[in-house]
């Protein structure tokens, strides 16, 4: 059997929220090319203040001195046993049909993140039958 590497799930994430697409349609919708498909991670700061630690319970106390060190996060969306986040059918300007996507958090989130990162005009339909659309980033 050979595998499409364009029909694999792709997840790409967002402040709010996630969607999950096959590679192929987000390719379609964002370019081949786009950064959008390929995440980059954050670096972050994290600081811890100084503390006292009891090792064991009835023994004094002793001094932790603060300290800080620099991690890095990737982005990370909710998972679930069963396919997580909402059923969506995106339609937008040239794809052939919809495509169906699954996305967690609210629909307001996936069309903020649409308005800044498509070139394409967008249109989604959850699975109630609500519109929302079209998203399009500005020139």
């Amino acid at each position: 059997m050979v595998n499409d590497p364009k029909a694999r799930d792709l997840t790409l994430n967002y402040a709010g929220g996630s969607l999950t697409m096959s590679r192929g349609a987000l390719e379609s919708l964002f370019g081949e090319d786009a950064t959008v498909l390929t995440p980059v991670p954050d670096t972050k700061q994290v600081a811890v203040k100084s503390h006292s630690r009891v090792r064991v319970i009835g023994e004094p106390a002793s001094n932790v001195t603060g300290f800080s060190y620099e991690l890095t996060q990737w982005p990370t969306s909710q998972a679930n046993n069963a396919a997580a986040g909402e059923v969506v059918l995106l339609t937008w300007d040239g794809s052939e049909g919809s495509w169906t996507g699954r996305v967690t958090g609210s629909m307001s989130a996936l069309g903020i993140w649409l308005v800044a990162t498509s070139t394409k005009a967008v249109v989604f339909r959850t699975e109630s039958g609500t519109k929302y659309g079209p998203f399009q980033k500005s020139a």
